[in-house]
């Protein structure tokens, strides 16, 4: 027996746009983390053990 292809939901009109600005939003965010701090003790312990 076959199974039903059901249908997929699409978003439309004003809640495609506030997806669309939400993904914007917080892929924004995404690179909001500073690690240069770690990254400089990083190089400096590998100089160090000279890898």
């Amino acid at each position: 027996m076959a199974i039903a292809i059901k249908s997929i939901p699409v978003l439309k009109d004003k809640a495609a746009a506030h997806f669309t600005s939400k993904v914007a939003e917080n892929s924004a965010k995404k690179s909001s983390v500073d690690f240069s701090k770690q990254t400089s003790i990083a190089a400096r312990i590998l100089a160090k053990a000279k890898i």
